[in-house]
């Protein structure tokens, strides 16, 4: 399944954490922004890792989309849309 992944992380801690938690899981497509492929289990791993790290004051954002709605993702200047599954070992 593709996800999409965004934050809005005020500290700059968490918010270095949380980027190289989600770099696990897929590729930064924007400063906040990043597309991952995964099965459920790394789903679950994914949300695991970053329910620990957020707190009240921050917002994380998971949309899941299906395979038509991938298709439809346009890009305009710089970038392409995450295509290609690839293994991450964790």
């Amino acid at each position: 399944m593709f996800y999409l992944v965004s934050y809005d992380i005020p500290d700059d801690k968490k918010r270095i954490k949380m980027a190289k938690t989600l770099l696990d899981f897929g590729n930064r497509v924007q400063y906040s922004v990043f597309e991952c492929i995964l099965d459920d289990i790394l789903f679950e791993r994914m949300i695991t890792r970053v329910s620990k790290i957020v707190s009240e004051d921050d917002s994380v954002r998971v949309y899941a989309l299906c395979a038509k709605c991938q298709e439809a993702v346009r890009v305009f200047g710089r970038g392409t849309v995450a295509k290609d599954e690839n293994v991450f070992i964790l």
